[in-house]
């Protein structure tokens, strides 16, 4: 199969790319479930942007550094926010529903979240991110030269070297066409990477089952370098309920008066930080892990029922029916919370148009990492980067133009020297192995010792499940698994190279920050030896 541009992931940010694109371009996106089937789609708390006079892209700039303790990049960070209204308005522009406010000066609601200094966060209710990609899903579906693989699963990307050719560039992927069974070959100038975070690699997580950090270790596989990838943002607010999976309590209950309890009711946040509730996700996820261990219980509460009915009603119908399935009546009751994996601050490093250390790979939105994050990401940036970025990104491969294939047909997939698998428990023992493992030594609070034993099992794990790869034939289980044990073997070599504590990462052999923010940059084994 042949495409202009490859878009593996079908987020905001494949999807901005792919509509920036899709008027000269044929673009394929890849998507390894539904289309909707990812983390942008579960946002609730909305976009930030400066959109009022009263705020300023100095005040988000200062905001995202503060958030970030002092690890952001500035460039990457200035060019985020300046271009955040152009963003939006481009996203108004294309129908998304978001919340009407008429005595507002854009005409919108703005909420403020924890870590920012304004009200600045554009939303649609409590579910942005359903709102945003269920529209630009419709713009994508309607276009005719997007073509959409739904149930596709990319295995790896083809290199200059998988082709014996000079240069340093990536000509395609090759994907797993689940309903089939069959691998499939695409050949295209451009691939994007937008696969989402790894929040899959913890235990507790408000991430979807896709968030399996695939477009991180594919590109660490081709060559490309990874950075910070040590800070994993818990979300402190996840709810506690035995069958409510991966639903996360937006950043905006506390925006809008949100009070975090101890079971008995007694209010703890002022006591860790004097902003409280409205402090940034690192600081309240540490302090609720520290009531929680310190006092033996499950979990604490957020208490928003001061709240009239009708606010609650009009601002969180999202969370308020879905409490209410699980028997919480969020205006007259506390809603149980504990923290859980949510934001993958590290990925690929990238410039400010996407661009990765191979020609013609792009890594957009949680898979990358241009910097704008720091050691702990400011709410609700997140989606914004997707927009900019993704923008940027296609902009730059108009710039590029078409390059032409310079070489024979992409070899097909082969798999004449493997058989289909005869113990899959192997694959389903790892994983959960894996999964306890990452969130009993490699969570919140770290030590040497408990790296060093994630780091050890990892190795083993590693090996037994290259093993596997290498002898069996692939399936969507086996795939997630390969990538999620590389991308937690980088998370703990970045840590274990940490000789400190900074945002999200938190060491009790480390406590003290150092005076200079360094990023943490991993260089794979295949550019080592080619630079060698």
């Amino acid at each position: 199969m042949n495409f202009d541009v490859a878009i593996i992931g079908s987020g905001l940010a494949g999807l901005s790319v792919a509509l920036n694109l899709a008027d000269t371009r044929r673009v394929v996106i890849l998507a390894k479930r539904s289309v909707s089937d990812g983390a942008s789609d579960w946002a609730q708390g909305g976009i930030a942007a400066v959109l009022d006079s009263g705020d300023s892209t100095d005040n988000h700039f200062d905001d995202t550094l503060v958030a970030g303790a002092g690890l952001c990049d500035a460039a990457a960070t200035r060019f985020i926010v300046e271009n955040g209204r152009a963003a939006i308005e481009w996203l108004i522009e294309q129908g998304v529903p978001f919340t009407k406010d008429v005595s507002a000066e854009l005409g919108f609601h703005l909420t403020r979240e924890g870590g920012h200094s304004h009200r600045r966060v554009i939303h649609a209710a409590d579910a942005t991110g359903h709102a945003v990609v269920s529209t630009l899903n419709e713009r994508v579906r309607n276009h005719p030269n997007i073509t959409v693989l739904e149930d596709h699963h990319a295995i790896d990307l083809i290199t200059s070297e998988h082709l014996g050719l000079p240069g340093h560039r990536c000509h395609g992927l090759y994907a797993l066409d689940i309903s089939t069974g069959r691998t499939i070959t695409i050949e295209a100038p451009h691939t994007v990477l937008a696969t989402g975070g790894a929040g899959k690699v913890y235990l507790y997580t408000t991430n979807p089952d896709t968030a399996t950090g695939d477009g991180i270790a594919m590109a660490w596989r081709a060559g490309c370098r990874v950075s910070n990838m040590e800070f994993i943002q818990f979300h402190p607010t996840c709810l506690f309920h035995p069958y409510a999976k991966s639903f996360l309590i937006s950043e905006a209950v506390r925006g809008e008066g949100g009070i975090l309890r101890l079971p008995d009711g007694t209010r703890f946040m002022p006591a860790h930080d004097e902003r409280a509730e409205l402090a940034p996700r690192d600081i309240v996820a540490r302090a609720i892990d520290f009531e929680i261990k310190k006092r033996g219980i499950d979990c604490v509460y957020l208490d928003i029922s001061h709240q009239p009915e009708a606010f609650l009603q009009e601002h969180f119908p999202t969370i308020l029916a879905r409490c209410r399935e699980f028997g919480i009546d969020i205006t007259k009751e506390p809603i149980p919370v504990v923290p859980a994996a949510h934001y993958t601050c590290g990925g690929v490093v990238t410039d400010l148009a996407g661009r990765t250390d191979r020609a013609g790979l792009y890594a957009v939105g949680e898979t990358s990492c241009t910097g704008l994050h720091g050691a702990n990401r400011l709410a609700s940036n997140s989606l914004l980067e997707c927009l900019v970025i993704g923008r940027a990104a296609a902009q730059a491969m108009e710039t590029e133009g078409y390059v032409t294939s310079a070489h024979e047909p992409l070899p097909a997939w082969d798999e004449s020297r493997v058989s289909d698998p005869d113990e899959e428990v192997v694959v389903a023992h790892n994983w959960d192995e894996l999964r306890r493992l990452m969130w009993n030594y490699v969570g919140i609070v770290r030590t040497d010792k408990r790296l060093a034993r994630a780091q050890h099992r990892i190795a083993l794990l590693r090996d037994e499940i290259h093993e596997y790869y290498a002898n069996f034939k692939v399936s969507r289980d086996l795939l997630e698994l390969r990538n999620l044990v590389d991308v937690a073997s980088m998370i703990v070599e970045s840590a274990c190279s940490r000789r400190e504590s900074r945002g999200l990462h938190f060491s009790r052999d480390w406590p003290e920050t150092l005076p200079k923010a360094l990023p943490t940059v991993l260089t794979p084994p295949v550019v080592r030896r080619r630079e060698s």
